[in-house]
């Protein structure tokens, strides 16, 4: 499989009304957050139904692939190898190995297996190059699966809390089931305990009414975000409060219900699907599968929520088909992570691929 690293040079570009529509004055302060600009630099190529990627402090990356249960990690240096294949990894449509996340000597992995889907961790050990897994450690079980809407993402918030989003496994009713873990947004200790702050006592579950949940990130001030994918209206962003009902399967998309939280920002299901999501300076990147784009978004507490499309030509044009996942990665850049292979996409040569895609500061416009 070919891997190569690039380095592509980050530019200050103006605007033109993306965000106001108004000329920009030499007083003007610059808008808070950044834009994709040049041609993102191919990082790795012959992935295979890529799922999630953490990026390690050592400068390596930990890779999962969906179906084969296998963790690779990508080196500093380009270098693409095995680390291990997860032991009862059971794919099956949208199931199989998911998300990923680190904290110190601690790789946590959700996945599903024949009868749930779950969360397990292992103590990562070796050296960048030579990684390799302990024992696995069973830190949540029980979760239902099905063969689509297993959620899946995991990731450690600015309270160093284990947050897992989890699908609503087609039992739409589980989502408004406060008892049930199935369509929720799940906080716990790192060991799967409940935290004694959950919104309630003795739950694990931090938020509900979601319907397939597959992207978390925090901002600067600490609020976290969740991309959800609809049925067949309206994916969503939203803001996620402690104890908060999001209405699936009541409503769907923006709904005016006092009852429900409405979504900060509404895409039609063609032009999104979303999936990872991340946070870099000001700006929220967000991965979409059935649209073929990523999505630049600026939540502004004031002005609300502007999003623009990015990479939404042919694959092979200024495109890259389905992406799966958007992380931060190094100087201030985000790393796109593309899902063609998994059955659902059509790949091409080189596929699947994470590339990176280097940022300029936003100019008044």
């Amino acid at each position: 499989m070919g891997i190569r690293m690039l380095v592509a040079s980050v530019t200050v570009v103006a605007v033109a009304g993306a965000l106001t529509g108004c000329a920009a004055g030499p007083s003007e302060p610059a808008p808070p957050g950044v834009q994709p600009v040049s041609d993102p630099a191919e990082i790795a190529t012959g992935l295979q139904a890529p799922w999630s990627m953490v990026r390690l402090e050592s400068g390596s990356t930990l890779i999962s692939e969906r179906d084969s249960g296998v963790i690779r990690e990508l080196g500093a240096d380009g270098e693409l190898r095995e680390v291990a294949t997860i032991d009862g990894v059971a794919p099956q449509g949208e199931g199989g190995l998911l998300g990923l996340e680190v904290v110190g000597d601690q790789l946590f992995a959700y996945l599903t297996t024949a009868d749930d889907n779950r969360i397990e961790s292992f103590e990562l050990r070796g050296e960048p190059g030579s990684y390799e897994l302990g024992p696995a450690d069973e830190v949540l079980t029980g979760i239902a699966k099905a063969g689509n809407h297993n959620g899946g993402r995991i990731k450690v918030g600015p309270d160093g809390m284990l947050y897992a989003t989890v699908g609503d496994a087609s039992d739409t009713a589980s989502a408004q089931d406060p008892d049930s873990l199935n369509g929720k947004i799940l906080r716990m200790e790192l060991d799967g305990s409940v935290p004694s702050d959950n919104p309630t006592a003795g739950s694990l579950v931090y938020s509900m009414g979601h319907r397939n949940p597959q992207g978390i990130a925090w901002d600067a001030d600490g609020r976290l975000w969740a991309a959800e994918f609809g049925q067949d209206t309206w994916d969503e962003l939203n803001l996620i409060e402690p104890g908060g009902n999001y209405g699936w399967p009541v409503v769907e998309g923006i709904a005016d219900d006092p009852d429900y939280i409405d979504p900060e920002y509404q895409w039609a299901t063609d032009d999104a699907s979303p999936s990872g999501l991340a946070f870099v300076d000001d700006t929220l990147f967000m991965a979409a599968l059935k649209g073929e784009r990523l999505w630049v978004i600026y939540p502004d507490r004031e002005a609300g929520v502007d999003a623009v499309a990015y990479f939404n030509g042919p694959e092979g044009d200024d495109g890259y088909g389905r992406i799966r996942d958007v992380i931060p990665g190094p100087d201030g850049s985000v790393w796109l992570m593309t899902n063609n292979t998994d059955g659902r996409g059509s790949p091409q040569q080189g596929d699947d691929r994470i590339v990176e895609v280097q940022l300029s500061g936003l100019v008044e416009g």
